[in-house]
């Protein structure tokens, strides 16, 4: 029997993920719809803009403010890459992630690094995320929008070990803030090109 993940074909680097995620139940489920906007859509320019703003903020470790980018019900995914046959019909490990985390988690991961606790990430790390080939599709809603993304981070600790870089995909749902002025992050869908990251651990975020 076919799996409903097979069944769906992913579209970009979103498809069925959140929505298999038991953490997926209570995030919006809204789908692209429709060939990707213009460049000159100001929806386009305007989810674009927040990205490299928000990439800013991990850069610099702004991350209560980045906190308020992210709204009540997100749902932050990392699958687990897996490689397979061409026609296996999947390439994630069923029910495991790196990340599948909702706003309470995310915010007592950041609660952390004020801790003494925080031993990852003392002495900090020195990070930039390198954002590109930006795409944004309209939703049913017009007050949400997908957004493809790839990400590279670049990540430096300490000054014995080397530097550590991951190279992902992103699907990101952007919603319209109450007050009608900028966005903010809904569901987030991360696709690294590793089935096995090189780095020392998973402190930060992407």
């Amino acid at each position: 029997m076919t799996s409903a993940r097979a069944r769906q074909r992913p579209t970009g680097n979103g498809g069925p993920y959140s929505a298999e995620s038991a953490l997926g139940g209570h995030a919006p489920a809204l789908q692209r719809t429709g060939r990707s906007l213009p460049f000159s859509d100001e929806r386009h320019l305007q989810a674009h803009h927040w990205l490299v703003e928000e990439a800013y903020l991990l850069d610099a470790q702004h991350y209560d403010e980045w906190l308020d980018l992210l709204t009540d019900d997100i749902h932050y995914l990392m699958p687990v890459r897996v490689s397979t046959a061409l026609g296996a019909g999947y390439d994630s490990a069923p029910g495991m992630a790196h990340f599948d985390e909702n706003k309470y988690s995310l915010s007592r991961r950041v609660a952390r690094f004020a801790t003494e606790h925080a031993w990852t990430e003392d002495p900090p790390s020195r990070l930039r995320h390198y954002v590109t080939n930006v795409r944004t599709f309209a939703t049913e809603d017009p007050g949400h929008v997908v957004v493809d993304s790839a990400v590279l981070l670049y990540r430096s600790r300490g000054d014995v070990r080397e530097a550590a870089i991951v190279s992902a995909g992103r699907e990101d749902l952007l919603r319209r803030a109450p007050d009608g002025e900028g966005w903010l992050l809904a569901r987030r869908t991360i696709l690294v090109d590793d089935a096995v990251l090189r780095t020392q651990n998973l402190a930060i975020f992407l």
